[in-house]
């Protein structure tokens, strides 16, 4: 079962005079319960992609379909997490206030929303700071926080948006552990665009790399490494480093235009 289909996808900006094609016609599909890491090069329309799947965008050409529904505004069961954290949370209210606000708009009674609230915050290794502002946390706590409020609305689909660019190496990749562990125990689709090349091929199940804008799908990367992952040992074993090595070459490929010319020309990528 596909639980997103991302078909023909186009999107153009138009305006002061200029055309600018980010997204030229994007396909892939992500199974349920899969975690699917994306990669492409800086300014490649990844973001732009993100928007259009959350349905904050509307395509130019093409469709997205969530669970098999076509998606033309923010569908029901899909949540975002963002890179910036800071802004994503309201710093007045407290953490508990900010993980259970979206599920005011679902027909639950106050009872329901509470235990939601606290299994989130439970999860990300919060329970204790539900009573807490934002701003009293650090930044690693604060996008826990917003990876809380994802969970309790209890997705079909989680998006995120390069969610730990903005927090530093040993929060990173702690953060990176916390999301593998959720996505193992609560079964969830997760989409996760990333820069990082490395990040990438250690959360995904499989990487898909995008070429230069405008974007296409350059390769799709299935990654042959154990199901249990942890800093210390995979990050070390040569077939992490292959991995990494390949996705590196595809994103530098991209960057000069090398393999679009052909990808675009075919439907399968060319010879490695």
């Amino acid at each position: 079962m596909h639980a997103l289909v991302v078909s023909g996808l186009q999107k153009v900006y138009e305006g002061s005079g200029r055309r600018v094609e980010a997204v030229r016609d994007l396909t892939f599909t992500v199974e349920a319960g899969e975690l699917v890491c994306l990669v492409g090069p800086s300014g490649c329309g990844k973001t732009t992609l993100l928007k259009c799947m959350g349905g904050l965008l509307a395509p130019t050409a093409g469709e997205v379909l969530l669970e098999g529904r076509k998606v033309s505004g923010p569908p029901p069961g899909m949540a975002f997490v963002f890179q910036e954290y800071g802004r994503s949370l309201f710093p007045w209210k407290r953490v508990g206030e900010n993980v259970e606000l979206p599920l005011k708009q679902k027909d639950l009674s106050r009872q329901r929303r509470k235990e939601l609230v606290a299994g989130a915050l439970e999860s990300v290794g919060l329970a204790d700071a539900a009573g807490a502002y934002p701003w009293q946390l650090s930044g690693g706590m604060q996008q826990r926080v917003a990876i809380a409020r994802a969970l309790a609305y209890e997705p079909e689909v989680l998006l995120m948006d390069e969610p730990f660019a903005a927090v530093d190496a040993q929060t990173r990749a702690d953060l990176e552990d916390l999301v593998r562990r959720l996505w193992r125990e609560r079964g969830i689709t997760i989409l996760f665009v990333t820069h990082d090349i490395d990040e990438a091929v250690y959360l995904g199940e499989r990487v898909i790399v995008l070429s230069a804008s405008p974007t296409v799908v350059q390769e799709q990367l299935k990654v042959d490494l154990p199901d249990e992952r942890d800093q210390l040992h995979t990050r070390v074993a040569p077939r992490f480093a292959e991995l990494r090595t390949h996705v590196y070459e595809q994103i530098q490929a991209a960057k000069r235009g090398v393999v679009q010319d052909a990808v675009t020309k075919s439907d399968t990528p060319p010879p490695h």
